[in-house]
């Protein structure tokens, strides 16, 4: 991979997080939640993967997106959940432990599988 090819890379994910923050702050977090939510992520990095290596790592890729956005989902209504009860660290600590330990897991039932 060139350089140039990782800058443009780097600059259109970027470009998606601050879109969202602007978006949060300037119109409406709602507005901001649709682009995070949005499959755009996925659809680059699917992207960018089948230019890189083609059509098999891909596809592995994109079942591998699917499982493991459940553990992703989860850390969402965790976080929402904990940040009503406790202040923002503590509940992204919460959060992301939770994630982690459910990445694992799941990785592991995968892989045994």
């Amino acid at each position: 991979m060139d350089l140039s090819f990782f800058l443009i890379r780097f600059i259109v994910g970027g470009s998606i997080i601050a879109g969202v923050t602007w978006l949060a702050l300037q119109v409406d977090p709602r507005y901001g939640g649709i682009l995070a939510a949005a499959p755009i992520t996925t659809l680059l990095a699917f992207l960018f993967t089948y230019a890189d290596a083609g059509q098999a790592t891909s596809r592995d890729l994109l079942i591998s997106m699917f499982w493991f956005a459940i553990p992703t989902l989860l850390f969402i209504v965790l976080l929402w959940y904990l940040m009503g009860r406790y202040p923002v660290l503590p509940s992204l600590g919460g959060a992301f432990l939770f994630w982690a330990v459910a990445v694992v897991a799941l990785n592991h039932v995968l892989s045994a599988a």
